[in-house]
């Protein structure tokens, strides 16, 4: 019998427990969103442009114009956040997303090509809005799927226990050894040379063709990530600006931008911002990754200029996160993969 077969009902038998307590999770997340006054959108997956972070990979197509006219390149986006933002323009104060959203290229117990991203941003709110919404959103689906537990490879971990708060610079302090910000002493173009240094000296392998944020991720992956969530949810927070995306810069620290990201046993879960209003600042940070993104991997996508003369029309201070909703179930239900929670996956 092919593994392939998914549909057979003895193999689909061994995942209908995942998939109803999924089905518990779904329930729950828009009980959870309609008590709060939040809307629930639809926005389009093609797009002008998909996500402008350099090292995702997205799937493009051509939009046949049915008048005769040329076709035109859309992408299947890698998040709903242009058009959700737009939508902050129009007047939305709270919106939510159940979002299917795509990635090429991306294939692990923990990725998947196609899967399902809960997204929401409350205008005139900060990150620790988006904190404890997390921490509550949580909760709620873990009653919902009757446990009291995260779990993961026999390990487990308390999403009703107080989560734990911790900077970027203290992970890599705890547990690296390394003093990241000061291997930025210019926020915005940090010293790759220092931060290999000290990647080397901890025994973290460092090719001459690394970036400042190729070691910074080698360093997370390998001896920081590991070590998050093993007791209760940790949400890591403060990153570098120079990794701030579509953050603003933190007002308390220039170092660093308003970005967090929620773990749970060693598996990522959530990264939210602190949202960037600027639009020349945000045209400046696009053309940037763009540039990048040309020169690892030889291709670049659009700048989706309805955005950003959305931006400078005035989008409110807001705040805005994205939370893997299939891995939330894997950790919901014990899976070891996200196909176990997955209704069908793609092929391949």
């Amino acid at each position: 019998m092919s593994g392939k077969e998914w549909w057979r009902p003895d193999v689909f038998a061994r995942r209908k427990a995942n998939l109803h307590i999924r089905s518990q999770a779904v329930t729950a997340i828009r009980a959870f969103f309609a008590a709060r006054d939040f809307t629930e959108v639809e926005t389009p997956c093609l797009q002008v442009s998909p996500g402008m972070e350099p090292h995702i990979k997205a799937f493009t197509t051509n939009l046949a114009d049915p008048f005769g006219g040329p076709d035109l390149t859309l992408a299947l986006h890698t998040s709903p956040e242009f058009a959700m933002k737009k939508l902050l323009v129009a007047g939305m104060p709270r919106l939510y997303q159940m979002a299917r959203v795509f990635r090429n290229g991306e294939r692990s117990a923990t990725h998947h090509p196609e899967f399902t991203m809960l997204e929401w941003y409350r205008a005139g709110a900060g990150l620790d809005d988006l904190m404890r919404d997390t921490e509550d959103l949580v909760r709620i689906c873990a009653r919902a799927a009757g446990t009291d537990r995260l779990r993961r490879g026999g390990a487990g971990c308390d999403p009703f226990a107080p989560w734990r708060r911790l900077s970027v610079a203290e992970a890599f302090t705890e547990y690296a050894g390394i003093d990241i910000l000061a291997t930025a002493p210019d926020a915005l173009a940090p010293d790759r040379d220092r931060l290999a240094a000290e990647a080397t000296r901890i025994g973290i392998s460092v090719s001459p063709s690394d970036l400042w944020e190729d070691i910074f991720f080698k360093v997370m992956l390998d001896r920081i990530e590991p070590h998050l969530g093993f007791d209760r949810p940790v949400i890591l927070h403060s990153y570098p600006l120079s990794m701030a995306a579509l953050s603003r810069p933190s007002p308390d620290d220039p170092r660093v931008a308003e970005r967090f990201e929620a773990y749970a046993l060693g598996v990522e879960l959530a990264n939210a911002f602190g949202e960037l209003t600027d639009a020349v600042e945000q045209r400046r940070r696009f053309e940037a990754d763009m540039a990048l993104k040309q020169t690892l991997y030889g291709e670049t996508h659009p700048v989706d200029e309805d955005f950003l003369a959305a931006l400078d029309f005035g989008m409110p201070d807001a705040a805005g996160i994205a939370l893997g909703f299939d891995r939330l179930v894997m950790l919901l239900t014990g899976a070891d993969t996200l196909d176990q929670v997955l209704w069908a996956p793609v092929a391949g």
